[in-house]
């Protein structure tokens, strides 16, 4: 019995070994796909696979970081899995900090009574929302335009998404930056890939 014991501990041992050692052990893969934030953060990278009800996105949201899902799982593996979702962020982050969105100057309440306002980039609008549970679609209704967006849940936080060409339009209307290649290069990013949506991780 001490035997097996051994030999099944000296496994264990061997395994663990190998995957810790250089880059491509698993601490390696890991730390390569959070880039420091949580494991959760990357494999909630599909809208609609955790149910969010209208209570869910009641409240005060607070940016902290860009938002990207794609919207099954079937692009996300076609784009080339949850990495993919990850990077995506990463290479739009310089994009919203050229057009001044941090997590001081945005941010978004919705009320239980259909209204809702937002601060993006420090320019304030307000309107009322729907919001159909089914598809998890927003759609938020200004005096000036009307857009919808995707809620998603995150580890603890909340995904806003929209498609990338109605994302553009709120930002360009919102911002200095309008028809400036740095919003622009958002749109191409996203038409590189099929389904993607890109917006707003809040807390």
């Amino acid at each position: 019995m001490k035997k097996k014991t051994l030999i099944f501990m000296a496994t264990v041992v061997l395994v663990l070994s190998g995957c810790m050692s250089g880059q491509s052990g698993l601490s390696g893969i890991l730390g390569t796909v959070t880039n420091g934030e949580t494991i959760g953060n990357v494999i909630t990278s599909v809208l609609g696979l955790t149910k969010v009800t209208q209570r869910d996105i009641l409240g005060t949201w607070k940016y902290y970081q860009p938002g990207c899902a794609f919207t099954s799982e079937q692009l996300l593996k076609k784009a080339g899995g949850e990495v993919v979702a990850a990077e995506i962020k990463t290479k739009v982050k310089p994009y919203y900090d050229k057009a001044g969105v941090s997590s001081s100057n945005t941010q978004i309440t919705f009320s239980e009574d259909g209204k809702f306002s937002a601060i993006v980039a420090g320019k304030q609008f307000s309107g009322t929302y729907t919001y159909d549970e089914a598809s998890a679609k927003i759609s938020m209704k200004t005096l000036l335009f009307t857009v919808n967006c995707y809620a998603k849940k995150n580890a603890g936080s909340m995904g806003f998404l929209f498609e990338a060409s109605k994302l553009l339009n709120v930002l360009q209307m919102l911002s200095a930056l309008s028809g400036s290649s740095d919003l622009s290069a958002i749109g191409d990013l996203a038409k590189q890939y099929d389904g993607v949506r890109i917006g707003f991780d809040m807390k």
